[in-house]
């Protein structure tokens, strides 16, 4: 299997996961400097099935944590699904109060 490259395409507002030269998978974001809302994930139907939008939202999730200064809205059902799996990193998620 061909090396996972991850990517902010900040222009974009989007991470992209690519697997060699083919793009995989993408996580859309809106960011207002206090939090990133992940608004979709998004695996491209021929690469569906092998976990790559887990790995570009874990990927995006220890991106965000690095900056230390934001926090996550999970705007997108995968997304809050993944938490929900994940509940050892939903301290970077937005308080609800």
């Amino acid at each position: 299997m061909s090396e996972l490259t991850f990517t902010d395409e900040k222009d974009a507002s989007r991470y992209v996961l690519h697997r060699g030269d083919d793009l995989v998978s993408v996580l859309d974001y809106r960011d207002d400097g206090r939090t990133v809302a992940l608004t979709r994930a998004y695996t491209i139907p021929t690469f569906r099935g092998h976990g790559y939008a887990a790995v570009v939202v874990e990927r995006a999730v220890t991106e965000i944590e690095a900056l230390g200064d934001r926090s996550i809205s999970p705007v997108c059902w995968y997304v809050a699904d993944w938490f929900e799996a994940h509940p050892e990193r939903a301290g970077i998620l937005q308080s609800r109060g």
